[in-house]
């Protein structure tokens, strides 16, 4: 019955609007009859085979695989740890994901739990699974796989609805208020169906996928007022570009912009769709983001939209979408991205104008460092952001942030046993500092799971594709993004075979071999993105220099390349400080240490106990030395030398001081993204600094 009642509220919105809609093609196919979509080809993590303005097209999934090395040791991890361990939580009675999807389709009794995008979270973990299958076709995974998806298709209501907490209460109205995200768990549903058919051929996800997606043209195509504020969470995007490239179906891409150029048009003031939630700039609707100038409000909802806009851009070309994705781009990355790439600099605050906001971005170079945000899932949006804008200009700029996120802010999300989870990600840490009792989300240690649940399968399904991200397919030739072992073998974008052998222990050592094993005979481009922080590079094929090699840029060799033909790189790894913009004042007279990609912080398991983090200075005159230890912490490379504690403490808020004293003290600093895998303690990434001045 409730079914039945949910079909005649989907067919009363639409029959409201005077329109006639004729019935939806796609679905009403089977599964096998889906095949009569023609469905495209290309297979890439985000399929850009047919998108007309893009610079780097993306390669198959699968077509690439870590083999040796810091990513490959990742990858191993998510394979044999992140995702089953992930998959074990949300199908059993803690995480309880499948259980709603059961509920739903009557294959079981109780209740919801979770959030109201829990269906989403549990998607992603699918999406996950499916990168996995890609590289081991491990055929217990896609049974597995075809299990849940028979599942999911019974608990999906006939007029294509589904979102499980709606399906299961009998108290709310789908589509009734923004803050039950069936829009946020649409788009990750879409997303994980395109993969799966990509990875599988097989269409019985992606036949859920284009029947929901049918289900949200006829309800939102007409632009009802009442429906103009959903679609804040804006994954919905990503999803319905993406089906639009897999079916072809140009209502999908229609549809994914029509969500873009609704926020911003009307009244911004609280009503019934919106109770409960906050309004304006907390979900970017204050301004047209074609006239938006600054990153406003909830970080994630801000660079999910961002990405999807970029995935809109990518199949349409207007200006005025790729003008306002560059000076937001601009915004977020030099005014108000920490150093480790992570973004959503507060809890609660409020946006430059003055709105509330969550979990978000607030006023530019504010910066704090002890109760700094960084939710995991906002510096996974930042790296998938900057792959697509990297894709469309073929500007390594994109790549080094993509890089410094994957390194850093992303990988500080889990524990390096793959169990464990961070939601938020700050870069210090005091005992005692917080009272984490009155907080929402933080923790002072990961946690083997989290009730809010979207970050760890948004991380993990990142770790598990990113050889995808590894390599881009340009005009002629190919584009190195990621450097780490790793073996591709591919066809460029004229259909001619190339398989390579890239040979590496990045980041610890800038060395990178890459032997080509085979391709065409006609001269072709290899693309090398040379890292801002590169200075100095060098390159040479078969031992001989190439000329132009510029930080900042891709290192461009064009040549007729035989099998055997080898490509050295060697990128100087200095131990450096960075410090902050001047108007950042929580860190003035403080760097941080940086090393290649990675970014380094000091924990208090390295120092003398009892010694409060607070009490921690660098010395100009004390260098660093970096040093690689295979057993520890997973395998890393230290920076090894000398620090000073300060021995007076101060007493008071205020004190007299005169000559500070220090002891020397000899220990480590630690990738910031291993920190707290120790057992509880303090960190810190920005120290104060005393700086010789002769």
């Amino acid at each position: 019955m409730k079914k039945l009642l949910f079909a005649l509220l989907a067919f009363q919105v639409i029959s409201c609007t005077g329109e006639k809609k004729e019935p939806s093609v796609a679905s009403s196919h089977s599964s096998t009859e889906t095949l009569a979509l023609n469905l495209d080809e290309g297979k890439g993590i985000v399929n850009y085979s047919d998108s007309p303005h893009v610079a780097l097209k993306s390669i198959d999934i699968g077509d690439c695989r870590w083999t040796e090395g810091f990513w490959a040791d990742k990858w191993k991890i998510a394979e044999e740890t992140m995702v089953p361990h992930m998959g074990e939580i949300l199908k059993g009675d803690i995480g309880h994901a499948y259980n709603n999807f059961k509920i739903a389709a009557g294959l079981k009794e109780g209740e919801h739990k979770g959030f109201w995008w829990h269906d989403g979270d549990f998607y992603k973990w699918m999406e996950a699974s499916t990168y996995i299958y890609a590289v081991n076709k491990d055929e217990k995974i896609a049974e597995e796989l075809d299990e849940i998806i028979s599942v999911i298709a019974q608990a999906q209501l006939e007029n294509g609805y589904l979102s499980t907490p709606i399906i299961i209460r009998d108290d709310i109205e789908p589509f009734s208020n923004r803050r039950y995200h069936e829009l946020y768990n649409s788009g990750h549903l879409m997303t994980a169906a395109c993969i799966h058919n990509r990875v599988t051929g097989k269409t019985n996800f992606l036949d859920i996928a284009i029947k929901n997606a049918d289900y949200l043209y006829d309800l939102f195509s007409p632009k009802p007022e009442h429906l103009k504020r959903f679609g804040f969470n804006q994954t919905q995007i990503m999803g319905l570009v993406e089906l639009y490239r897999t079916t072809k179906d140009k209502r999908y891409l229609e549809l994914a912009e029509q969500f873009i150029n609704m926020r911003g048009t009307y009244k911004i003031e609280d009503d019934e769709t919106t109770k409960g939630y906050p309004i304006g700039d907390m979900v970017q609707e204050r301004v047209p983001l074609r006239e938006e100038t600054e990153a406003v409000g909830h970080a994630v909802l801000a660079l999910y939209y961002y990405a999807g806009a970029a995935d809109v851009y990518a199949e349409t070309g207007e200006k005025a979408l790729i003008d306002a994705l560059d000076r937001l781009w601009e915004n977020v990355t030099h005014k108000k991205m920490y150093v480790t790439g992570a973004v959503g600099q507060t809890h609660y605050g409020r946006s430059s104008r003055l709105d509330k906001i969550e979990e978000g971005f607030i006023d530019e170079y504010m910066m704090p460092n002890l109760t700094a945000y960084n939710e995991t899932c906002a510096n996974i949006c930042n790296s998938m952001f900057n792959y697509r804008m990297l894709s469309l200009s073929g500007d390594p700029k994109h790549g080094d942030i993509m890089e410094l996120v994957l390194h850093n802010s992303g990988l500080s999300g889990i524990s390096l046993e793959g169990t464990h989870y961070y939601y938020s990600n700050p870069l210090r840490k005091i005992d005692g500092a917080l009272d984490y009792e009155k907080m929402n989300v933080e923790f002072p240690e990961r946690q083997p799971y989290l009730e809010c649940f979207c970050c760890p399968p948004n991380l993990v399904r990142t770790i598990a594709k990113s050889p995808s991200w590894a390599y881009s397919k340009s005009q002629n030739g190919i584009a190195v993004n990621l450097y780490g072992g790793n073996e591709l073998n591919t066809e460029l974008l004229d259909g001619s075979p190339l398989k390579l052998r890239q040979q590496s222990n990045y980041p610890w050592d800038g060395a990178v071999k890459i032997t080509i094993n085979e391709c065409k005979e006609d001269a072709f481009d290899l693309l090398l993105r040379i890292p801002q922080w590169a200075k100095g590079t060098t390159i040479k094929v078969n031992g001989e220099a190439v000329e132009n090699v510029t930080p900042g840029q891709f290192a461009k060799i064009n040549r007729k390349w035989s099998a055997g033909d080898v490509i050295e790189m060697d990128m100087p790894m200095e131990t450096k400080f960075i410090e902050g913009h001047p108007r950042i004042e929580e860190i003035r007279n403080q760097v941080a240490l940086k090393r290649g990609p990675v970014v380094y912080c000091i924990e208090s398991a390295d120092l003398p106990k009892g010694t409060d983090i607070t009490d921690v200075y660098l010395s100009s005159d004390l260098k660093f030395s970096p040093s690689y230890k295979p057993d520890f912490l997973g395998g890393v490379t230290t920076l090894d030398g000398d620090i000073l504690i300060r021995n007076d403490k101060t007493n008071g808020m205020y004190s007299v001081v005169e000559q500070p004293k220090f002891t020397t003290y000899s220990t480590h600093l630690i990738p910031y993204y291993a920190w707290s895998n120790r057992g509880q303690g303090e960190m810190s990434v920005f120290l104060p600094i005393i700086w010789n001045r002769q």
